[in-house]
């Protein structure tokens, strides 16, 4: 069975799969995706960013933008391909579990 994963590494690995991102980044577009409804403090989003390093699912991007538009001391991250493909197969089970749930609540709603 493929690993699951929470809502918040599912949040930040859709963040990079659009772009590199450094965590404030990240954080604000996590935010951004949710309404509000997920904010990242610090220590949670480096925390997952480190599993996620670790597990090889994202990787630090050597890609700047300009020294007059950055901070230098900005880690900037993006997804890896192995990531990429994670992140891919957890949005189709999700799809199949929410599929599958809907059905059922329109069964028992017929049924009544």
């Amino acid at each position: 069975m493929a690993r699951q994963f929470s809502e918040k590494v599912i949040l930040v690995l859709a963040s990079v799969a659009d772009g590199d991102r450094h965590g404030y980044a990240i954080s604000k577009d996590v935010a951004r995706r949710t309404g509000g409804g997920v904010r990242l403090g610090s220590a949670t989003l480096y925390r997952l960013l480190g599993q996620l390093l670790e597990d090889g699912l994202v990787e630090e991007s050597d890609r700047r933008p300009a020294p007059e538009l950055d901070d230098e001391r900005r880690r900037y991250y993006r997804i890896t391909p192995t990531g990429r493909r994670a992140l891919a197969a957890e949005l189709r089970r999700l799809d199949r579990v929410l599929a599958a749930a809907r059905l059922g609540r329109r069964s028992a709603s017929q049924r009544a």
